[in-house]
């Protein structure tokens, strides 16, 4: 079966790192990406649901949420940014397939499809946001790495412009995340979320704008959450916010 092929050669090349390397862990995660579009494009097509607990699914999953790769990295430099937005894009691409599977290629968004995946497959959504905090968290200290050493002749608008569309971006997915955990998710999962928000505080205070903060802190505020220790670790993000200075500026 052609689909089966596919898979199996695409799984070929998705084997651990032998290594703490960035760039080796993103090309896994890329390739573990494509195959697990192949598995969800066969499996919508035969009209089963995906089973996101078993291999092939499950492995790829793992491979491309990779938390303790991540974590195993050694100190963000400025240099990271290619293999980090090449895995960033195999993150995005498959979680996006997990939350709006069912649809076609081309179809627009349908809320309650993406509604009832998000509640179907709420464990993997819970790690995907969580793995999603810690990368991009990382991704924030070597942008912030990357601009401050540009001489100033490179500091452009349109560098500026990107920044600031970087934070914007960054506090989009800490308030979907939150948003998340307050509407009926598993004790669990909101722990898994709060805990990846605690651990990552000092640098999202650094970060994000001052605005965005005080939304942030406002939301989590208004929205407490059920399980103790989640309102423990939000109540200490939200602290890190409160008392962050102003993120640095790029000036033209």
């Amino acid at each position: 079966m052609p689909f089966l092929r596919s898979l199996l050669v695409l799984l070929a090349l998705v084997a651990p790192a032998l290594s703490q390397d960035g760039p080796s862990d993103a090309t896994t995660a890329q390739n573990a990406a494509q195959a697990f579009g192949i598995y969800l494009d066969g499996v919508l097509k035969s009209g089963v649901e995906p089973n996101f607990t078993k291999p092939p699914a499950g492995d790829l999953f793992r491979h491309i949420f990779d938390v303790a790769a991540l974590n195993a990295l050694p100190p963000a430099k400025a240099d990271d940014i290619s293999w980090l937005l090449q895995w960033g894009a195999a993150v995005d691409q498959s979680y996006k397939r997990i939350i709006l599977y069912g649809l076609q290629p081309g179809q627009p968004v349908d809320q309650l499809v993406m509604r009832r995946n998000m509640s179907e497959y709420e464990d993997q959504c819970a790690m995907a946001m969580s793995f999603l905090i810690r990368f991009e968290a990382r991704q924030a200290t070597t942008l912030t790495l990357f601009l401050d050493q540009l001489p100033a002749e490179q500091r452009t608008p349109t560098r500026a412009a990107g920044l600031q569309q970087a934070r914007g971006g960054a506090a989009q997915t800490i308030t979907g995340a939150i948003t998340a955990m307050t509407q009926g998710m598993k004790a669990a999962n909101a722990r898994l979320i709060a805990g990846a928000l605690r651990d990552t505080r000092d640098i999202w205070a650094g970060y994000i704008t001052p605005e965005d903060r005080t939304r942030i802190t406002k939301l989590i505020a208004d929205t407490p959450a059920a399980d103790r220790e989640t309102q423990k670790n939000l109540t200490a993000f939200a602290g890190a916010l409160a008392a962050a200075k102003e993120p640095t500026e790029i000036k033209p």
